[in-house]
């Protein structure tokens, strides 16, 4: 496999493991405060809800992080150079930095941090 491609695999595992961990917090906290047996956790339905959760809170970090990429593009702190091998310049003082290498990540572009 590409190198490109194991890092866009990989960024979406984060995201998908980031999103599993919080609807295990949720599933935990409904388990202490509402009256629900746990037999419902393992359930069918509450496993195709946690997948649908799962995929839909992916989708949602893929949203957030591309909507700061824009906004870093905007305030011209990532600059995008022409040409699919030629990196994207992302400063260091950008205030969504880590969403927009995220976003980088989950589209495979290349990126290098400037110090402008």
């Amino acid at each position: 496999m590409k190198p490109v491609t194991v890092d866009m695999l990989r960024a979406h595992l984060m995201a998908a493991s980031l999103t599993a961990m919080g609807t295990e917090v949720f599933a935990l906290l409904a388990l202490l405060v509402l009256p629900v047996s746990r037999q419902v956790f393992g359930s069918a339905t509450f496993q195709l809800l946690a997948l649908a959760l799962i995929i839909g809170g992916v989708i949602v970090m893929r949203r957030f992080a591309y909507a700061a990429f824009e906004l870093a593009i905007q305030s011209r702190h990532a600059i995008p150079h022409i040409g699919p091998t030629r990196p994207v310049s992302v400063a260091a003082n950008c205030p969504r930095r880590w969403l927009v290498i995220l976003h980088l990540r989950f589209t495979g572009r290349p990126f290098v941090l400037a110090g402008y």
